[in-house]
């Protein structure tokens, strides 16, 4: 089925594979983009800008890198995983150098409850803090369970189970992986859970975010293609594709998983299981959560349940919670997810750290590609928040920012040794937290992006607005 077809609106699309170097050098030099061979769309899509040429440009030059890295990518990602829990596992360097000398050393198993991920590493900490928790109705709160939840959908289902069952008390309903039909990959992946002790009871849906070494993830993070919804607007596709996007179908409402190779998608599967677990607790409420491309999906799970106009289980939605958020749709859209969110009274809260690159990207352009819509809940490297409209230096790349961000980057360098003595060991980075903070230095902007700072933000953050904030509150600003 072709494009047109597929949604009746104006798309974008990019096929990195088809490129040559010719190809590529021409983009840059012509605004028409119906006639290359790599690009698909209506004869009315230009790119009169030799920005927006300069986007697609790089867009799908990193694709291609992507595509071709992949298998590196894996097999690095996957030795250091291994690395790093066989040292954790035998007790650090001088450990494992002890145990290889007696010939005694520990193999990790990679599905056990004490293996980690990457983002594990960069972060230990596993419980909530009680205090906080204790205000279960509260929003710091949620936002806290939200952020936490996040960065355990990083890890395996063991770990997860344990530190939720065990650890939170609460009840862990699984780790699910769902197909993406484009990349015919199982790329895709979320978790839920459930408080049973806040009353209302409330179940917490998490999508996982952008791997370090996942090739897939990334590509849909750097694709700049867009489908447009009619009445809603355009929308990232890799996004979309990775929520469950049909190949041949767009976004019917409903579909027969069990016909499709037992082929689950995210968008289906997470629908039928909270409407079975809330006609099991009809007084329950669910939030959906994620960081860096979870939360591009959480927010675009929200936009296709308002689609389908699936109005009971949007009332039972409490709020989408995003981390690091990349930006989704264009103005249109945003317009559309405005209304919706006041219609159904659905908090809309996106957290951004700092200089942190993710949320600026893809680039802000409202003729061509996308926009962010409701509030920033913008927090600075002490911490302090702001409810903005857009987070400061909005598309990242400014000559007029290098300076300050490389010394902002310096700043959270030191604070790394010095927060741990004033709020507790707690709060002491990990020593490939640490790592990351010096290539901080060198890209400003991707150390800020990882999980660290965000769950900072949801323990010390202040930001007193944050109670009463709602998009409807803040509409007027936008």
């Amino acid at each position: 089925m072709s494009c047109k077809e597929l949604f009746g609106g104006t798309y974008l699309l990019l096929n990195p594979q088809e490129a040559t170097l010719l190809d590529l050098f021409r983009l840059l030099f012509s605004s028409k983009l119906e006639n290359r061979s790599f690009i698909e769309c209506p004869v009315d899509i230009k790119a009169e800008e030799f920005r927006q040429r300069w986007l697609l440009f790089t867009s799908i030059v990193a694709q291609k890198l992507l595509f071709t890295s992949g298998n590196t990518m894996k097999m690095m990602g996957d030795n250091l995983e291994l690395w790093l829990n066989t040292l954790s596992s035998n007790g650090g360097f001088l450990g494992l150098f002890k145990n290889k000398l007696k010939g005694k050393v520990i193999t990790p198993d990679a599905s056990s409850a004490t293996f980690m991920s990457v983002a594990g590493f960069l972060d230990y900490r596993v419980d909530l803090v009680k205090s906080i928790q204790d205000k279960n109705d509260d929003a710091k709160y949620k936002a806290l369970l939200s952020m936490m939840a996040s960065k355990f959908s990083y890890e395996n289902e063991e770990y997860i189970e344990n530190a939720v069952r065990n650890r939170w008390h609460m009840k862990f309903w699984g780790l699910y992986s769902f197909w993406n039909d484009f990349q015919e990959l199982w790329s895709t992946k979320a978790i839920i859970l459930q408080d049973t002790k806040a009353k209302p009871n409330l179940i917490v849906v998490a999508f996982r975010g952008t791997q370090p070494f996942n090739s897939a993830q990334w590509i849909t993070d750097v694709d700049l293609s867009w489908y447009e919804l009619p009445n809603v607007g355009k929308i990232h596709s890799g996004f979309m594709k990775a929520l469950g996007l049909q190949k041949n179908s767009g976004w019917p409402k409903e579909i027969d998983q069990t016909s499709k190779s037992n082929h689950l998608y995210a968008y289906y599967t997470i629908r039928e299981e909270l409407k079975a677990m809330l006609h099991a607790n009809e007084d329950a409420k669910f939030i959906v959560t994620g960081h860096s491309l979870g939360g591009a999906l959480a927010i675009l799970f929200a936009a296709i349940l308002t689609l389908h106009e699936e109005a009971w289980l949007l009332d039972k939605l409490e709020g989408v919670y995003t981390f690091g958020q990349p930006r989704v749709g264009d103005q249109a859209f945003g317009d559309f997810m405005k209304e919706s969110m006041r219609k159904y009274d659905v908090k809309y809260r996106r957290y951004v750290y700092c200089n942190d690159l993710v949320p600026r990207i893809p680039y802000e352009d409202k003729t061509l590609f996308f926009k962010h819509f409701g509030p920033s809940l913008y927090f600075n490297s002490l911490y302090q928040g702001q409810v903005l409209e857009e987070e400061p230096n909005k598309n990242y790349f400014s000559v007029l920012w290098v300076i300050p961000k490389i010394l902002n980057a310096v700043w959270e360098l030191v604070r790394g040794f010095f927060l741990p003595l004033v709020k507790g060991k707690e709060y002491k980075d990990t020593w490939l937290m640490t790592l990351a903070r010096f290539v901080g230095l060198i890209i400003p902007g991707v150390s800020a992006h990882l999980p660290p700072d965000y769950v900072n933000v949801t323990r010390l953050g202040s930001l007193r607005e944050i109670q009463d904030l709602s998009v409807s509150e803040t509409s007027k600003t936008d």
